[in-house]
Formats: C-alpha cells, structure tokens, sequence
C-alpha cells in the first residue's frame, strides 16, 4: 500500500537541504520548476518535485553532492540492501511494468 504523506519544506529548508540560495529556489519557483503551495503566505515546496528538479539541473546536483544533503551520503551506513544506494542491488532487482 503506497503512503501518500506529502513533504513540504520551506525555501530557507530547501535551500540549505539543496546547498543553494534562496535566490535560486525563488528563481526555480518563478520558473515553474518546482511545485508549491502557500501555507499562511510561505510557499511549502513539494520535495519530490524539489529532488526531481535537483538531479536534472547540473549546477545544482553538484552543489547538492558538495554543500548540501549528499555530503553526508558517504558517512550513512546503510546495510539493508531494499534501501541502499548500491548500484548492484537496484539491477538485481525484477523490473516491473
């Protein structure tokens, strides 16, 4: 049964999760990049669209990896293999259509 809990974080939150500036969220915003909502007159972004904006904007996956949440990817020790990063075990896996 899939979960349908939406995660919502501000743009100072994504900001710093991200390793960019606000500047660039509100810029990514502008743009239509990402989705929102306004909550009390904060925008509460979306953070699947977030990630998914993240991976397809070089500049910002760079800083994401350097700056931002994926500094901290290599000390995560992650040993279930259904939730690893490993590139290995996402192949092992049947694909489903």
């Amino acid at each position: 049964m899939p979960i349908n809990n939406i995660i919502r974080l501000s743009v100072s939150e994504a900001a710093r999760l991200f390793g960019v500036s606000q500047r660039t969220i509100r810029r990514a915003i502008a743009a239509g990049s990402i989705t929102y909502v306004v909550v009390q007159g904060r925008y509460k972004i979306n953070f699947e669209s977030l990630l998914k904006w993240s991976q397809e904007t070089t500049t910002v996956k760079n800083k994401m990896n350097k700056t931002g949440l994926g500094q901290y990817v290599g000390q995560w020790n992650i040993k279930n293999k259904l939730y690893s990063p490993n590139r290995k075990s996402l192949d092992d896996e049947p694909k489903t259509v």
